[in-house]
């Protein structure tokens, strides 16, 4: 299944930059890769645009979200990783008190159109 997730980062170009710097190959800590791999996220991927980041993420079926958010909050590698993302990153405007990365919802997939629709 996949998750399309949205997050800003903090005006700043310099904030900006080292959270780049975090996400190049070899910079994420080898404890958050080994987290998400073992909580059963296949793939992820995030994108940029300006401040506006979105992530991409495939899960397989031993995914359980409330599982790997136990997990990651009693491990204390993750949580200082955490740590340091909040630095960088902006909630969206409409995010709750202590949530970060929130969920888009789908309104179109090319794969649900019937064939020969459209122009």
């Amino acid at each position: 299944m996949w998750h399309c997730l949205l997050l800003d980062l903090k005006q700043d170009a310099a904030l900006i930059e080292e959270y780049r710097r975090w996400h190049r190959p070899g910079a994420v800590p080898s404890a958050v890769v080994a987290s998400i791999r073992s909580s059963g996220i296949e793939e992820m991927e995030i994108y940029q645009r300006g401040d506006r980041l979105v992530m991409m993420m495939k899960t397989g079926p031993a995914f359980d979200p409330a599982a790997r958010a136990a997990a990651d909050a009693a491990d204390p590698e993750i949580v200082a990783w955490e740590a340091l993302m909040s630095r960088l990153q902006q909630p969206l405007p409409d995010a709750a008190p202590g949530e970060k990365w929130l969920p888009a919802e789908r309104i179109f997939a090319l794969s649900a159109q019937p064939a020969g629709a459209g122009g």
